[in-house]
């Protein structure tokens, strides 16, 4: 395929994924925003309260990736019979977990947020925020898996839809019910709470209709979803079993990065608030380039091309590069306006600088390392490494290093945040060696 026709089919998939991906930044960002006016200790709240969230679409993400990389390659064979089976598989496992979280969090919701942080103040506002929002975790369930599954068919413009009226509708309910406007009761972080809610329930109710009325190649048969096919199951948990491992594991690590944090102090975790808003902000573009480079890699290998499927990696990898220094780039240039324009001040204002310095490098090493893993290794089944790289990186240097310079030697916060953040760089050098060993080419259909 010739430069020009390459990246054009790549930005007509970017391009759509990475509004996808700047839209749900600008549901966590409203929250943010808003609540950072309340005060510090809402907003902490409501960080630490989002965590559990955080772990549970890490998990829809890890289905929905380990599916994507034999959805991709199917769709590169046009077997969509089989992709409807997939979708049956994945939405039976990511409904059954989002009850149990569901579950969980009505149960213990201040045994969970004390996982965070030891602040009364901090936990009660959490509490108040868990209990309305687990009620959206069956509901993403549903319509993230799907919207996910149908990106490696290449249907990518109906989730941007899907994501911006979600968007509206949260800022419009957050800023009536958080500060009481139009006569509206002054709820707080429970406003917040209850647009989140109607968030996600305006997105299952557009995701339903666009699966029932409009979507032709994949059709939602209640007989992929009462039985299963036994020897696709097989092929899933192969395949997708490590991805799912993985995503679940990374987002437990940065929860535990997030409890870290959270013992620091409500500064600390104002200021990592912020920091991990712009970072995904930064970065929604190379998340784009990321998704693509499955869907486009995983469609090459199952049309048994593989010397197409090296070319686009390569110049994939450049792409994200490029990215990732246009990300960190933004923030060092926006650090200044965000500092002024939150009104922190003191020591949280003095973390915040130094955070999102930090931040600015640590997004171009994330940015190559999310191509890779996510986009070139899983794409071609080659999921266990970067399951292994993802938890030694994480676990065993960041995490550990993290904790020990936090709570043993009583290193500052900015020296543990450092830490904590070490992992992209770590797992640089191992994501190139295992790239140029080709041992993610490889056809995984029946």
């Amino acid at each position: 395929m010739e430069r020009t026709d390459f990246y054009r089919k790549v930005m007509a998939l970017v391009i759509p994924m990475a509004l996808q991906n700047l839209i749900n930044v600008g549901v966590t960002a409203t929250d943010v925003i808003m609540l950072g006016r309340v005060g510090e200790k809402v907003l902490s709240g409501c960080s630490l309260g989002g965590q559990v969230f955080f772990i549970f679409s890490l998990f829809l993400f890890g289905v929905s990736s380990g599916v994507s990389v034999l959805a991709a390659q199917y769709w590169g064979k046009k077997d969509t019979r089989t992709i409807e089976k997939l979708w049956g598989i994945v939405t039976v496992i990511a409904v059954t977990v989002g009850l149990i979280f569901f579950l969980c969090v009505q149960m213990f919701p201040d045994r969970i947020m004390r996982i965070f942080t030891n602040e009364p103040e901090v936990v009660a506002q959490g509490v108040k925020y868990l209990r309305i929002v687990s009620f959206t975790y069956p509901m993403v369930a549903v319509s993230m898996t799907y919207l996910n599954l149908i990106r490696s068919i290449e249907k990518v413009v109906i989730s941007t839809v899907v994501y911006g009226c979600s968007l509206v509708l949260n800022f419009v309910i957050n800023a009536i019910l958080i500060f009481g406007l139009f006569g509206a009761p002054r709820l707080g972080i429970v406003g917040a709470a209850i647009g989140t809610l109607s968030a996600r329930a305006l997105e299952l109710l557009l995701m339903l209709w666009y699966a029932v009325r409009k979507n032709d190649v994949i059709r939602m048969r209640i007989s992929c979803l009462i039985h299963p096919d036994k020897l696709l199951f097989r092929d899933f948990m192969k395949y997708a079993g490590p991805v799912i491992v993985n995503e679940i594991l990374w987002g437990v690590g940065y929860s535990a990065n997030a409890a870290i944090i959270g013992h620091l102090g409500s500064s600390a975790v104002a200021a990592n608030s912020v920091a991990q808003v712009t970072r995904q902000l930064s970065m929604v573009v190379v998340f784009g380039i990321g998704n693509a480079t499955a869907i486009m890699i995983g469609k090459a290998i199952g049309e048994n091309h593989r010397n197409i499927a090296e070319i686009y990696a390569a110049r994939l990898i450049r792409l994200a590069f490029a990215g990732g220094c246009i990300g960190g780039t933004m923030i060092m240039l926006i650090r200044p306006l965000i500092i002024r324009g939150l009104g922190f001040s003191g020591l949280t204002a003095e973390y915040m600088r130094w955070f999102l310095f930090l931040m600015s490098f640590y997004v171009v090493g994330q940015a190559v390392n999310t191509v890779f893993v996510v986009g070139i290794f899983r794409s071609g089944g080659d999921t266990r490494f970067g399951m292994i790289l993802d938890m030694g990186s994480m676990w065993f240097c960041s995490i550990l290093f993290g904790a020990v310079a936090a709570f043993v030697l009583g290193f500052s916060v900015q020296a543990v945040y450092f830490i904590l953040l070490s992992d992209e760089l770590v797992k640089l050098p191992f994501t190139f060696w295992r790239y140029r060993q080709k041992k993610w080419l490889k056809n995984v259909t029946r």
